[in-house]
């Protein structure tokens, strides 16, 4: 595939298309959207009326961009659909600033600006309110950026920007809180230590021009953030001074998205960043290369922990921020990615080397980046480096003499205005990040339009491009467990080596593989894209008999001629053991492996597809345009039915499910607890490795006969939303109907349970992890309403104090959350630390200590205040969803737990509401006097036998109301998921 631009290398990791930027003055002229300004901001600041973000057609939310007298360059979105208020400001800072003797310097002063300023002296007084209000929060620090964000609900909006903004005007650089922080940043560090990307990501690094700033650990630690000697300024003087040297507001830019007039945004804006300090300063500019090009060509070989092999092709090249407007790199990679017939990845399938490709640019820095194709290899392929090399070559040269033509172009850049027209707005936090972002780097009129910008061929550029992809130009880097290597990488500690390339002078030039072909034309691209008008509140029955329901719901709000589809195919067998949920998730993965060539260009033309398994089956998904969707619907049900079922697709798929199931010990320490907590709660429910267990005596042939049987007993349950019409929706449905011949009633489908915890032990993963691990799970008494708001409502009390006292105070991790954690609709209270240090009984100790004390804090509990916080918890179940497909999965799950009246989140949100103190106190009372679950881990621990802990646990009570039924949590076949 083509991937998109990426940042790597950094504290935080940043997927994002990053443009070119220029003053605002140079901008080119727009249409105005601004409204009349009050008399106080105009004395304040600039509204800059000649240019404004270009937009598409169905974007009806008013901007104003303001440029404050202290040259902060404001963008402001008035969105009356938003549900939340947001802000996101981004400094043109980031690690390529660390000085040489203080790695993560950047990093720990993003952490340090989250403590405490002048105006707000409390550690938790930004958090804490943000918390209170629903809202998020948070940062990260790039190599040429930190970016900082928060949302709230819009009634908080401005104390929360107050709080916001005091980070740009009075930190305080707490000195009590310097070392605490510091620990954070270590445990950061430590908790990606056995992160493969971050692994390999070092040994790239030193192959890399070591003089380029954004080349090096940029993350911090104990030891690169130690306290300075003894007559050299002070760790905290170090930060104080790196904040007074790279933050000012002329290299900031803010954008705030809310529902809110565009006046009104304005005042709160600018009566709270005026202050913040112009100190003269400009985005900083790297010159040094990036690569060194007369150590050219390289190769490279590093050890990976997980099971997974792969070999990246990189190729130093100009940042595409500099091309956006054509975009070379985007019509380069696009196809040296595709995966359709003749293509690269699909020559390297068919002889059995690689499961997948990706091209795309990584590593900018403004004026310097590489362009990576990355390949995903089967142990096979591991042996074939020079040849899939040169196949890689082959392919270029191809693209070079036959690929660039006005109408590759054309097509590509059709589909891309196709995206922009009917363009996608995610949540309001969402927004603003992306806009400060865009705001950062593209002119302000491409702030919405850059990433889709496609402005005609120059087909000098693209040769420019590619004639940097030539073999003496290279870095060849491959990552593999059984690499051993003379070297070992400073902070990641990862085994590698150089390696030798083959010398094409000296020895047999190696052969490409044969049949590369360039794409056909896209058949699949919509024509009709007319907007329809209808539009409904809620799904209703469209197609009912006892073996098949399908639900409509017209759906206009979007604007955007699309659909979503989900048929469930359910099976009475489809998880109840180990064997037949790992033969659902081999069918459900063939389906998708077989249909990749013939189907990928469908994804190219906005018809996104998936077969994915779960408890009750398997679940084809659809969305994409309206017109022609039609033709893959029909396709992928033809395949299901009578496709012919390769030996090697299933071998390929079958090599996906050894590593995702072989690596789950590898896996983050916490999603591992998680998932064993849900393994002992949940019937069925397999863990990973009774799965693979299930799986290593499969073949090909088990797996034809068992789509017979699958397809043999079948009920069906569908669901469309979007923009169709009713006659539309029935005649695809019923065409699915017909073709699929379900033939049994809901009856004979089995739903999931939730257990009662009681009687169990602590639980231990099967983990290679070297962390330690606590998670404490308070479980509700049952699954009614009522009982879900109070404790989701106690959750959210949790949230902040948890935090505070055993990250902030105490801290024992990095990581460390606690909250509402229900499992389907059982609730509960999940409180989790990931200590790197310290011992899971002290952790066991430090939880036991702090939940001991919650009393007190009901006790001191105000009506104003558990308003605020109920307000919080309504407002978070009742969020907008912010697109299409987002609504689609909300109302699938709906429907999959038997809420046929689509209003059972209404009907949580009112009872949340009417929570009371004294309920509160109840509910903790319960949660407290009820068995709780420990899930926890010390290095080396034995795993505990989870199923068969589990075996006698009885379900736990429900609400007759409800149905239970899977939720979209995991993509396991057993998991709950729709």
């Amino acid at each position: 595939m083509a991937s998109t631009l990426t940042r790597r290398g950094a504290s935080a990791l940043v997927a994002t298309l990053i443009g070119l930027w220029l003053p605002l003055a140079q901008a080119s002229a727009g249409p105005a959207a601004t409204s009349e300004q009050p008399a106080a901001a105009q004395a304040s600041a600039d509204v800059a009326t000649a240019t404004t973000p270009i937009v598409s057609p169905h974007d009806d939310r008013d901007y104003r961009v303001l440029t404050l007298d202290n040259g902060l360059d404001v963008l402001l979105v008035s969105d009356p659909e938003a549900d939340k208020a947001a802000a996101s400001l981004n400094v043109s800072v980031g690690s390529a600033q660390d000085p040489d003797d203080l790695q993560g310097l950047a990093h720990l002063l993003e952490h340090m600006l989250f403590l405490g300023t002048e105006a707000y002296p409390e550690p938790d007084a930004y958090q804490g309110y943000i918390s209170r209000h629903g809202g998020r929060h948070n940062a990260f620090t790039a190599s040429l950026d930190t970016n900082y964000f928060f949302d709230v609900e819009p009634d908080a909006f401005e104390g929360a920007l107050d709080r916001f903004s005091r980070f740009f005007i009075d930190p305080l650089f707490n000195a009590d809180r310097l070392g605490s922080e510091r620990n954070v940043v270590h445990s950061e560090y430590q908790a990606r230590l056995r992160d493969d990307a971050r692994r390999e990501n070092e040994v790239l690094d030193a192959l890399l021009n070591p003089a380029n700033p954004t080349v090096g650990f940029s993350v911090g630690s104990k030891e690169t953030l130690a306290e300075r000697p003894e007559g050299e300024p002070s760790l905290r003087e170090r930060v104080m001074t790196f904040y007074e040297n790279h933050y000012g507001a002329n290299v900031m830019h803010l954008a705030v998205v809310a529902p809110m007039p565009l006046d009104q945004l304005q005042t709160l804006v600018v009566e709270r960043f005026a202050e913040v300090p112009n100190r003269g300063l400009e985005a900083p500019v790297i010159d040094t290369p990036l690569v060194d090009g007369s150590r050219l060509p390289l190769a490279a070989e590093a050890q990976s922990l997980r099971d997974a092999r792969r070999v990246s092709f990189l190729f130093p090249v100009p940042d595409p921020v500099l091309s956006y407007r054509h975009k070379p790199a985007s019509y380069i990679a696009n196809l040296i990615g595709h995966e359709g017939p003749g293509s690269l990845l699909s020559r390297l399938r068919e002889a059995g080397w690689a499961d997948g490709l990706s091209a795309g640019v990584t590593r900018g820095d403004g004026r310097h980046a590489l362009l990576a194709v990355d390949v995903s290899l089967t142990p096979e392929g591991r042996e074939q480096l020079d040849r899939i090399q040169a196949s890689l070559f082959a392919t270029i040269e191809q693209i070079r003499q036959q690929g660039i033509s006005e109408e590759r172009y054309d097509e590509q850049a059709s589909l891309s205005e196709q995206a922009f027209q009917f363009q996608q707005h995610g949540n309001a936090l969402d927004e603003a990040m992306r806009l400060s972002m865009s705001l950062t780097h593209y002119p302000l009129e491409d702030v919405n339009r850059a990433g889709y910008r496609m402005d005609g061929l120059d087909a000098e550029e693209v040769r420019r491009w590619l004639d940097a992809l030539r073999p003496d130009n290279m870095i060849r880097l491959y990552t593999g467990p059984e690499v051993e290597g003379d070297q070992r990488s400073r902070y990641y500690d990862t085994a590698w080596q150089e390696t030798p390339l083959a010398d094409t002078r000296t020895d047999s030039e190696p052969e490409p593989l044969a049949g590369l072909a360039l794409p056909e034309p896209n058949p699949f691209i919509a024509e009709d894209l007319a907007l329809l008008e209808a539009h409904d509140e809620r799904p209703s029955l469209l197609i009912d008999t006892p073996e098949a329901d399908a639900w409509y719901k017209a759906d206009a709000e979007y604007d955007t001629p699309k659909a979503s589809w989900r048929f469930s195919l359910q099976h009475p067998g489809a998880s109840q053991s180990p064997r037949q949920a790992v033969l659902t998730q081999l069918l459900a993965g063939w389906l998708n492996d077989s249909l990749n060539e013939k189907l990928y260009a469908a994804r190219l033309a906005g018809q996104k597809y998936e077969a994915y398994a779960h408890s009750r089956g398997m679940t084809l998904s659809f969305t994409g345009w309206r017109d022609r969707q039609d033709r893959v619907i029909r396709e992928v049900i033809d395949q299901l039915k009578q496709g012919e079922i390769l030996d090697a697709s299933v071998a390929r798929v079958r090599y996906g499910l050894e590593k995702q199931w072989g690596n789950a010990p590898r896996n983050p320490l916490y999603h591992q607890g998680q998932r064993t907590l849900s393994e002992a709660l949940i019937r069925p429910q397999w863990s990973p490795q009774v799965l693979l267990e299930a799986l290593s005596d499969l073949e090909a042939q088990d797996l034809r006969d068992f789509r017979e049987r699958f397809l043999d007993e079948l009920h069906l349950q569908a669901l469309v939303v979007g923009n169709l019409e009713e006659s539309l929706a029935r005649d695809e449905a019923e065409q699915a109907i017909a073709a699929l011949e379900p033939s049994l009633g809901a009856d004979a489908i089995t739903d999931l349970q939730v257990l009662k915890a009681v009687d169990l032990p602590s639980l231990t993963p099967d983990s290679s992890r070297d962390e330690s691990l606590l998670i404490r799970y308070l479980q509700g008494p049952d699954q009614g309403i009522a009982t879900q708001a109070r404790i989701a409502v106690l959750g959210k009390l949790l949230e902040t104090p948890f935090y505070q006292q055993l990250r902030t105070e105490q801290q024992l991790g990095y990581i460390v959350s606690a909250g509402y954690s229900p499992l389907l609709h059982a609730p509960g209270i999940s409180l989790l630390v990931q200590s790197p240090s310290t011992q899971s009984d002290e952790l066991k100790a430090r939880v036991s200590d702090f939940l001991d004390r919650v009393p007190e804090r009901l006790d001191s509990l105000d009506d104003d205040t558990l308003a605020t916080y109920r307000q919080a918890v309504h407002d978070e179940i009742t969020q907008r969803d912010s697109g299409l497909e987002e609504r689609t999965t909300r109302l699938w799950q709906a429907l999959s737990y038997g809420d046929t009246d689509f209003d059972r989140r209404e009907r949580l949100a009112a009872a949340v509401l009417e929570v009371d103190a004294a309920s509160l106190k109840d509910s903790w009372q319960r949660l407290r006097g009820a068995a709780a679950v420990d899930v926890t881990f010390d290095p080396g621990a034995a795993p505990s036998d989870v199923m068969a802990l589990k075996g006698d646990l009885e379900a736990l009570p429900g609400d007759e109301e409800e149905a239970l039924s899977p939720t979209p949590a995991d993509t396991s076949a057993q998991a709950a998921k729709p």
